[in-house]
């Protein structure tokens, strides 16, 4: 590589992979596409190799590209990190934190522990990020995860703070309709919510429901919070937490004897972070008011 390309570069590089066109990833990072189309000229130029084919599907990245992906990617997650560390000073709880969690945590429980949050500390902004995945922390994609697995790094600060526990719920009115099941092979003559993309998590899960797979159920998919709106619109019969089922009585608890599922949490921070003032106020805030939660459930 004669010419050393500029950081720009490598941040449309990282763009492209995500987005997978190039004016998908000019609007990503509010960029013309002939500017997104240079970057990647450049970068094709220096590295002296094609790293995408154009298809039918958009664009395909090739062995170089892929070859690259995860340290264009590092270098745009240690670059907004740096931002986000610059956003405020260390000895006082401000500026920008991000925030890792599931989809459930993340939408159930995390935005009123976060809106008191703001209310205590006004000068502090977040950021949050909800996904099933792990994001990873030491390379410092998040500042802070909720975690349904325990951490295995050493270099992370992770407190443990109870077990959520999910069980099959349904609205009564499908219930009164349908009837209520007896047995969990009883189930099969309901209409189930389920998931539609297998993950290690889900496979893990049904080995307590044998018999039952993807296509048992009528509804399929994969956003916990489609997965609990579907439930309490009475589609039919759907896995929820309890803690968070009990909010809405218009859901009953089925089959409550024969199938509970327990999720532990974790709190979780890279070790360099526990000395700034920011990071443990909301680190401590999560573990406490999410260690309530598991205890209310």
């Amino acid at each position: 590589m004669n010419i050393a390309p500029s950081w720009d570069v490598y941040r449309s590089f990282a763009a492209v992979l995500q987005a997978g066109s190039l004016s998908a990833a000019a609007r990503a990072l509010g960029m013309t596409q002939p500017s997104i189309a240079r970057h990647i000229d450049a970068l094709e130029a220096a590295i002296g190799g094609a790293l995408f084919i154009r298809s039918q599907r958009g664009l395909l990245p090739t062995d170089r590209a892929l070859a690259l992906q995860p340290h264009a990617e590092a270098l745009v997650a240690a670059a907004a990190a740096l931002q986000r560390t610059a956003s405020g000073r260390p000895d006082q709880p401000e500026g920008v934190v991000r925030i890792s969690a599931s989809q459930a945590v993340g939408v159930l429980h995390l935005p009123p522990i976060l809106a008191r949050l703001r209310a205590t500390y006004p000068a502090l902004e977040f950021e949050l990020s909800l996904s099933d995945a792990l994001d990873d922390l030491l390379q410092r994609r998040a500042d802070i995860a909720v975690r349904m697995t325990e951490p295995v790094q050493q270099a992370l600060v992770a407190r443990p703070v109870g077990t959520l526990r999910l069980g099959f719920y349904a609205h009564r009115d499908y219930l009164a309709r349908r009837g209520v099941p007896a047995t969990l092979a009883d189930l099969h003559g309901h209409d189930l919510i389920g998931f539609d993309a297998e993950t290690p998590f889900i496979r893990a899960a049904m080995r307590v429901l044998p018999g039952f797979d993807r296509a048992s159920f009528a509804l399929r998919v994969d956003n916990d919070a489609a997965h609990r709106a579907a439930i309490g619109a009475g589609f039919g019969i759907g896995i929820c937490q309890t803690v968070a089922a009990r909010r809405d009585p218009a859901l009953v608890h089925v089959l409550a004897d024969a199938f509970s599922l327990p999720l532990r949490m974790w709190v979780v921070m890279h070790e360099d972070l526990r000395h700034s003032a920011r990071y443990r106020v909301v680190f401590d805030a999560l573990a406490e008011a999410l260690a309530a939660i598991a205890a209310a459930g």
